[in-house]
């Protein structure tokens, strides 16, 4: 008998030290996952305000970037690039898929360039740091709640769709008023995404992963909240901004 609880205090340590080390391993993977995104965004950050301040000095610069066909080409880049790491990342090597997502966020940085000409430099960074902490609250509870999330997938994603669409109809329409309504509705779609693939990327984790299946999930954790947090950034200004 005292053998058989001997066993199982055994038992119960072995399982302890493993939860330990599945516990420890995801901190790491998802510490991995937010400096990636927030190395990311700081890449985002110098070559917007580095395009902007060449642009300002520099008038051909300037016509040549926001002011010619070139712009097109600014503009459809990130896009581009965001979807062949997306399809390529797993035929990628890890450090050719995070230099990918390094060119993607300057280029993004260059493309986002242009909101220094419509917003002040002071509401655009007061807009930043209530992003931060906004989606900092939000991937916390998306890490920490015990709720299921993945219902709210479908629902979320449908709101992107209708935000595309809106979008795009606002181009020939330019109504404020949908504009309005789509900055709304942009930000709570948003604001549960970021809970939501704060959960996703979570359960992603896998203790048995080696470290180049571990390191693409990372690229393509550090992606989706990147996506997320300059997102939900854009829709806030067009509330906070103060226009130049």
């Amino acid at each position: 008998m005292a053998d058989l609880r001997d066993y199982q205090a055994r038992g119960q340590h072995v399982g302890t030290q493993a939860g330990a080390a599945i516990d420890e391993g995801l901190r790491s993977y998802m510490l991995r996952v937010y400096n990636l995104m927030a190395l990311g965004l700081a890449i985002t950050g110098v070559a917007a305000y580095g395009t902007y301040v060449m642009a300002a000095s520099n008038q051909a610069f300037a016509q040549m970037l926001y002011a010619s066909p070139l712009r097109w080409v600014i503009m459809l880049a990130p896009l581009a690039l965001v979807f062949f790491l997306s399809f390529r990342i797993n035929k990628m090597s890890v450090s050719a898929a995070q230099t990918t997502f390094w060119i993607y966020s300057a280029l993004m940085g260059i493309s986002l360039s242009s909101i220094f000409l419509v917003f002040t430099g002071q509401s655009i960074v007061q807009t930043f740091f209530i992003t931060a902490a906004s989606f900092g609250a939000l991937s916390l509870w998306g890490y920490t709640t015990k709720r299921d999330l993945s219902g709210m997938g479908s629902f979320l994603f449908m709101g992107l769709i209708g935000i595309i669409i809106a979008m795009v109809v606002n181009i020939f329409l330019a109504s404020s008023a949908l504009q309005f309504a789509i900055s709304a509705i942009g930000v709570l779609v948003f604001a549960g995404l970021t809970a939501y693939d704060t959960q996703q990327i979570k359960e992603m984790y896998y203790e048995g992963d080696g470290a180049t299946v571990a390191g693409r999930k990372a690229i393509m954790g550090a992606l989706r909240l990147y996506l997320d947090f300059i997102n939900l950034f854009l829709f806030l200004l067009q509330f906070l901004g103060n226009r130049e």
